[in-house]
């Protein structure tokens, strides 16, 4: 939040105004989609750094099924999340059945599939389907109508946001109370409950104030954005695969004498992660709408980056995919002001840096406090 206030102050009010967060939206879709996948993959004590080379490689794969092939775009999407799930299980047999670390593995791996994107795609590939560069730029149909100058179905979504996180923090408080755990007091929970609705509140307002009388309200590119953190948070946080992995990653010997099988954990995280470069890739490939061989330059240290900011543990065993989100944004903002402030872009890439050595150096020095 002084992150975002620093800016809105240095930009002069533009950051916050309806469209501009919408666009920061729209252009940080692919790290938020990245570091759902690399969030859980550190967690694990792993980490993979092919993934901006799997987004040139399959947003290659993509565009030339419908450029070249003539294949439907909906067919093509299909196809190009079945190449990320295959790179997945790939990747994953060589770190879970063999026994290559992750981080040897996708470093072949980013060599391998680039020079693949280069091959495949040569100088670039241009995307004519409308339908298809829709994906990135095209909203939600106004269904219900704007209520004077906002966007009704914004506003229904918001709302219905906010009273979903409401419940979630009372079941959460009910059924530690019921296993006999010690919550935390009624007033952290009410605090938090308020701030964080104000905050849904606030992103509502920007997002409802977007649109015009054509066409606006919630990108389509939030939408698929929102499922996958739901999603992947309740895989997580609420299914036995998800206490696998932060199981793995706290203790891999305790885990495997408690009887985990931390192979299958490790193969499973990786085919996850391929079909997450997959959608980025069709993301980012809808956006730019047209496919190079240099796409997805540095992605992986974006994801990597959004991680870290966000409180993944460098060690891992802790993490969480709101944290990663929250990080994802933390560098979106970044981004996008320096950007329109004007600022070279090899500065930008310092101010990136500096932030991500001052994140992880806050992590481990909170850690040797504790100890």
């Amino acid at each position: 939040m002084v992150i975002i206030v620093a800016f809105e102050i240095l930009t002069k009010g533009v950051l916050l105004k309806p469209n501009s967060f919408v666009s920061l939206i729209q252009q940080n879709a692919y790290v938020i989609i990245l570091a759902i996948g690399m969030v859980m993959v550190i967690i694990a004590t792993h980490i993979d750094l092919s993934v901006g080379s799997l987004v040139a490689f399959i947003g290659g794969v993509c565009a030339l099924l419908m450029e070249r092939q003539g294949m439907n775009w909906v067919l093509a999407i299909i196809v190009s999340l079945i190449v990320g799930l295959i790179i997945g299980c790939w990747q994953g047999f060589w770190v879970a059945i063999v026994g290559i670390p992750g981080f040897i593995t996708t470093l072949a791996g980013m060599l391998i599939f680039r020079g693949l994107a280069t091959v495949i795609v040569g100088e670039s590939v241009p995307i004519t389907s409308l339908a298809f560069r829709g994906i990135a730029r095209n909203y939600l149909p106004n269904i219900l109508g704007f209520w004077g100058p906002f966007d009704g179905l914004s506003i229904v979504v918001g709302v219905l946001c906010i009273v979903a996180y409401v419940w979630s923090q009372i079941s959460n408080r009910k059924r530690m109370e019921k296993v006999g755990l010690v919550a935390e007091p009624m007033v952290m929970t009410v605090i938090k409950c308020v701030i964080i609705s104000l905050v849904i509140a606030f992103v509502t307002y920007l997002i409802a104030s977007s649109g015009n009388a054509n066409q606006g309200g919630i990108p389509i590119m939030l939408v698929i954005v929102g499922v996958l953190v739901v999603v992947y948070n309740f895989i997580l946080t609420r299914t036995v695969f998800g206490r696998h992995v932060y199981a793995v990653g706290g203790n891999r010997k305790a885990a495997i004498l408690s009887g985990i099988n931390t192979k299958r954990v490790d193969f499973i995280l990786f085919v996850h992660m391929g079909f997450l470069s997959a959608v980025a890739a069709i993301c980012m490939l809808s956006r730019l709408a047209s496919a190079t061989a240099q796409t997805g330059m540095e992605f992986e240290m974006d994801a990597i980056a959004a991680c870290f900011i966000g409180g993944t543990a460098v060690a891992g065993g802790v993490g969480t995919i709101p944290g990663a989100v929250v990080g994802a944004f933390v560098m979106g903002v970044i981004n996008q002001g320096l950007s329109i402030m004007g600022v070279d872009t090899a500065v930008v890439k310092t101010i990136k840096g500096l932030v991500l050595l001052l994140a992880v150096a806050v992590d481990i020095m909170s850690k040797r406090k504790k100890n």
